[in-house]
């Protein structure tokens, strides 16, 4: 699960965005919808994408949280890729296709002006959507993309021809296991955990036949005409030492779009989510909003409760709607009194659980205790998770940081009427009385390492 936001409600790193399909053409588009900001925004990433994956990995969660912050954010997984309908590789179609996607998704997504953020090859697809639809785009933003990626004549900082047959020849036989991360996000190198990831992205995004289908449609393409006509208002950002796509592309999108800003920014890794991606953000915020510092935090120490509804979806379809809602709002007071009586302070309501924070693990655990008591006397099993972390805490409440997602991945472990907690919170309270048992090591999704994590007994 990961929390998204909603309207006059907070926004955490831990619940995903529901998935919404429509219909383009014969084929069904998966997207998603996050934020109540001002503007619509839709984010254009790399050529092969999966929503789903976008959540696993805490980075790339954490950015695209961040563009949620101050905008209605838009992820769409084109056709052919993601969980979006499958296409056969001699159907694939080309950018303008891609760009009927993009209207059909704004359509269904109820947009009827949007700011548009394409990133890496993506970008190529962002500046024709904004070329080809200007009633639509109301500004665009390039951040490591280019106008072609193979070299010519005249464009002598794209690829050579070499260089793109081996490419070819690697994605056909090595793709699925994450080859040219090292390239694409070097500060990642060596982090076998990240490594691993992308290798899932691949495999999740796309087989290797259509990966390699799109990949050289893409090298083929050369949208240099296009984005000299662009009358839209445009923002380029490039890291300087990118080693996918040199910094000479973005000099030559910001030198070619008629009027175009452009921002070099430090570092080396060309994909989205990896290395300082919050200078990123503050540059894409300040572009679209006109304010230039994302809204001050305060960082904190807390514990961080997880609680969910067991079967909440099988109970939802057989009390049906009205006897669903009554019991939801019995819930939700039964809640709000224990978190009371513990000095705990809900942060989000999540439909079928509650998100909290504490200022210590003890009363963290005996609220979650009290409160599973509470609400079996009505008829509602839950389960809850704990962790104990630093946060961070936005001026509207928002919580950041990786410590709520590994409360969000010890609540996934817990068994109906468990609570669970990572041995941060057992070492924490140990000698005030509470026990534990049923110690095991996990995994936690997306979370580096192995975790202890053990069962309260509550007393």
């Amino acid at each position: 699960m990961r929390l998204t936001a909603c309207r006059g409600s907070a926004t955490l790193s831990a619940v995903t965005p529901p998935v919404r399909y429509v219909r383009a053409g014969d084929a069904h588009l998966a997207y998603q919808v996050l934020g109540d900001g001002p503007v619509d925004l839709v984010f254009v990433p790399e050529w092969v994408t999966h929503l789903d994956t976008n959540w696993d990995e805490p980075a790339a969660a954490d950015f695209l949280e961040s563009l949620a912050a101050f905008s209605r954010l838009i992820l769409f997984d084109k056709r052919g890729v993601g969980l979006s309908d499958p296409v056969p590789v001699q159907e694939l179609g080309s950018l303008e296709d891609w760009i009927d996607d993009v209207v059909a998704v704004l359509d269904a997504a109820g947009s009827t002006r949007t700011v548009i953020v394409g990133t890496g090859a993506g970008g190529q697809m962002a500046a024709l959507a904004a070329a080809l639809h200007p009633d639509r785009v109301h500004s665009l933003v390039l951040f490591n993309s280019s106008a072609r990626v193979a070299a010519a004549p005249d464009y002598p900082t794209g690829w050579p021809p070499e260089s793109l047959d081996n490419m070819a020849e690697t994605t056909r036989d090595r793709w699925g296991t994450g080859w040219a991360f090292g390239v694409g996000a070097p500060s990642l190198e060596h982090d076998p955990r990240a490594r691993e990831a992308h290798a899932r992205r691949q495999r999740l995004s796309a087989s290797p036949g259509v990966a390699l289908a799109m990949q050289g449609m893409l090298v083929g393409s050369d949208i240099r005409a296009a984005v000299a006509s662009l009358h839209v208002p445009t923002l380029v950002l490039h890291r300087r030492g990118d080693r996918m796509f040199p910094i000479e592309h973005g000099r030559y999108l910001a030198a070619t779009i008629p009027g175009a800003q452009f921002v070099e920014l430090d570092g080396d890794d060309h994909l989205w989510w990896a290395g300082d991606w919050r200078a990123a953000v503050t540059e894409i915020r300040e572009f679209v909003t006109g304010i230039r510092e994302p809204a001050a935090t305060e960082r904190a120490l807390a514990s961080i409760l997880f609680t969910d509804i067991v079967g909440s979806t099988s109970t939802a379809a057989t009390a049906g709607d009205a006897a669903w809602v009554e019991l939801l709002a019995r819930h939700d007071d039964t809640v709000r009194r224990q978190l009371e009586r513990f000095r705990g302070r809900q942060v989000k309501h999540t439909g079928d659980g509650i998100v909290a924070t504490f200022d210590g693990p003890a009363r963290a655990i005996r609220c979650a205790c009290a409160t599973r008591e509470a609400l079996r006397a009505i008829g509602i099993d839950i389960r809850a998770g704990i962790h104990v972390g630093e946060i961070e805490r936005d001026v509207g409440g928002d919580l950041h940081g990786i410590a709520v997602h590994i409360a969000a991945r010890v609540e996934e472990h817990a068994a109906p009427s468990e609570i669970r907690v990572s041995r941060t919170v057992t070492d924490l309270v140990a000698g005030s009385g509470i026990e534990f048992d049923d110690r095991r090591t996990v995994e936690l999704k997306g979370v580096p390492g192995e975790w202890e994590l053990a069962r309260v007994r509550c007393g």
